[in-house]
């Protein structure tokens, strides 16, 4: 065997088949991690920049209290004022029903 010859089996390795396609497999599933990754971080940043959701149309908040949150329950509504109140509405006709003071 001569020292160039000697060289070339050095520089290029025998591989497996299975070894191949499990390399290719870590990159491709690489890649997709990468992606979803990004993709969930991505909708997030979008998700938590948006605006928040108006409140329905048959609401009627008494004059002066802003809503900073908005619950529906089976039969009412609740929505939670600047003022540290909650406000519970008659889902049906929208009037309120009770108003409770958060201390």
């Amino acid at each position: 065997m001569t020292k160039d010859r000697w060289l070339d089996d050095i520089e290029t390795p025998f591989e497996p088949a299975n070894l191949r396609f499990l390399r290719r497999l870590v990159t491709v599933l690489t890649i997709i991690m990468i992606g979803g990754v990004v993709t969930v971080v991505s909708l997030l940043v979008i998700r938590l920049n948006a605006d928040p959701a108006p409140l329905p149309e048959q609401v009627t908040l008494p004059d002066g209290a802003t809503a900073t949150a908005f619950t529906v329950g089976s039969d009412w509504f609740g929505v939670v004022t600047e003022d540290d109140q909650i406000l519970i509405f008659d889902q049906v006709t929208g009037t309120l029903r009770q108003t409770i003071e958060l201390e």
